[in-house]
């Protein structure tokens, strides 16, 4: 059994259950992200000398994959787990490694990013919050409009600009620390419901080295080095299981249809052609996704631009491919009856969330001329 095929199943046995209530009720799937945790799916980028499965970016971009294809939103609350955790992986002190990977790896603890900031939009890495420094550490102000898994995860990664000169540093700091308030509104989303997502405050935090991540200006590498590819790439994972969520679900909707001279809804010549534009649509982006996670696992020159154009490539897609279904479904998609219109609810966040795929089609113009990004 594949990756992918594995966590589809266990997916079907504890994610789809709360998936309806998450989008209803504009719930956290608790229950959904507690199994995750505790079959150890929450520990697949860390290294296994501190007890993780030591996965790979291709299995990181499989398992959100297969994550999307049962819940969007618990797959997107995930992924972000998943880089953060690279951030630690690849950019922490042994000191940090040996703090936090052991937590993550028994399921203790999860990872959000506080990354995006109402000033500074889809450019989330031009952040705006302050780093001042004091006579022992740090005190953060500031702001961060939309913090995935709030109150739900243990620990935030914050980006911050680099109070000891220029670039970014990243602080990790407690969901409970003195000074951080979550905002009482509730996050009342379109779609994607159930991912916490609302805006934390940094009142005069106090951090200290302890809390920074690697060394100041190490944020630089953190937003280009990892959240490029573990973040966008994640994405684009999280809208192609969204794409095959709704062409398995139209396509078993067709053949089951029936009408009462006996035939079926995909006996139509018209929703066959949708039928197979819809998949073939769904089948491009997870091919382009799984090019582009290859290519950066072997660290190949065009990794960047595969990358941006798998995220690219599934955010049309998916938004498309829920379109279409939705037409196939007909009156029993609108009414409910079918999931797909909570599936095109979720895939209208393809083209919003940061980097936006405005930003993103800019990025891979200059990364294919040879300019600097960004």
């Amino acid at each position: 059994m594949s990756l992918f095929e594995e966590v589809r199943a266990f997916a079907q046995c504890h994610v789809a259950p709360y998936t309806v209530q998450a989008d209803r009720d504009g719930v956290f799937p608790k229950e959904a992200y507690d199994a995750l945790k505790k079959e150890g799916h929450t520990s697949l980028l860390v290294p296994k000398e501190y007890g993780g499965r030591e996965g790979s970016i291709v299995d990181h971009v499989e398992t959100c994959m297969a994550l999307g294809s049962v819940c969007a939103t618990t797959a997107l609350c995930y992924m972000m787990h998943n880089v953060a955790t690279m951030s630690i992986v690849a950019f922490g002190t042994q000191e940090q490694k040996a703090f936090y990977l052991p937590k993550i790896a028994a399921g203790e603890i999860a990872l959000a990013l506080a990354f995006s900031e109402t000033g500074t939009g889809t450019h989330f890495y031009n952040p705006e919050i302050k780093a001042e420094k004091m006579a022992e550490g740090y005190r953060l102000n500031g702001k961060k409009s939309f913090v995935t898994s709030a109150h739900h995860a243990d620990y935030y990664l914050v980006l911050a600009a680099n109070p000891e000169g220029e670039g970014l540093s990243v602080f990790s700091t407690p969901k409970n620390m003195e000074g951080l308030r979550h905002d009482d509104v509730a996050w009342d989303g379109l779609g994607m419901r159930g991912n916490a997502s609302v805006p934390v405050y940094y009142e005069n935090v106090s951090v200290s080295n302890e809390h920074l991540i690697g060394a100041h200006g190490d944020g630089v590498g953190i937003v280009f080095s990892v959240v490029a590819p573990f973040f966008i790439l994640g994405l684009a994972s999280v809208y192609t299981g969204l794409s095959f969520a709704a062409s398995t679900c139209v396509i078993e909707h067709a053949v089951s249809r029936a009408y009462t001279d006996g035939s079926t809804l995909s006996q139509i010549e018209t929703v066959q052609l949708h039928i197979a534009e819809l998949y073939t649509s769904s089948c491009a982006s997870k091919a382009l996704t799984l090019m582009a996670a290859q290519a950066a696992l072997e660290g190949r020159s065009d990794a960047l631009a595969l990358i941006i154009s798998a995220r690219l490539e599934s955010s049309t897609n998916v938004i498309d491919v829920c379109s279409r279904a939705m037409k196939i479904g007909g009156g029993h998609a609108y009414s409910k009856r079918l999931p797909l219109e909570r599936y095109l609810r979720d895939a209208y966040a393809a083209g919003i969330m940061a980097p936006s795929t405005d930003v993103l089609s800019i990025w891979l113009g200059k990364a294919l001329t040879g300019q600097q990004i960004p």
